[in-house]
């Protein structure tokens, strides 16, 4: 036979048996101590310490600053909004009963609706045109 071949195999097969001791030797790989609190060290060691709190806390203030500012001018924006929208309704209304207004006045200042009011006080309506009344100068 192939001496090749069967020291290929043999190889194959020592490679075959020694691949699940690698793996389990990789699973059972230890826990790191200290892993628990990652976020203390990260505080404390890490890129966040004490000292670049404290820098940094008139910076933090001044974004919650501007945060609350913002969040101010969008509820005052939103008002001025509704505001507008309130007296843009009212002079629609106004504007309609103005109108309506305008139209009653005109039907009851015509002539015929004079009359009818005007027949109730007792007075009616001329049927032969007024006179002309001259005065000389000396009759007075």
């Amino acid at each position: 036979m192939n001496h090749f071949k069967q020291t290929v195999d043999a190889e194959e097969e020592d490679e075959v048996f020694s691949e699940p001791e690698l793996i389990k030797q990789e699973q059972q790989t230890p826990v790191v101590e200290g892993s628990d609190n990652f976020f203390k060290t990260l505080f404390t060691e890490g890129v966040v310490s004490k000292e670049v709190a404290t820098e940094m806390l008139p910076f933090l203030l001044y974004l919650a600053f501007l945060g609350m500012i913002y969040i101010a001018n969008s509820h005052m924006a939103i008002n001025s909004v509704r505001k507008k929208d309130k007296l843009n309704k009212e002079v629609k209304e106004l504007s309609w009963e103005y109108k309506s207004l305008k139209a009653d006045l005109m039907y009851k200042s015509k002539l015929t609706e004079v009359v009818k009011v005007v027949d109730t006080l007792g007075l009616k309506e001329l049927i032969e045109p007024p006179t002309k009344l001259v005065i000389g100068n000396n009759e007075h």
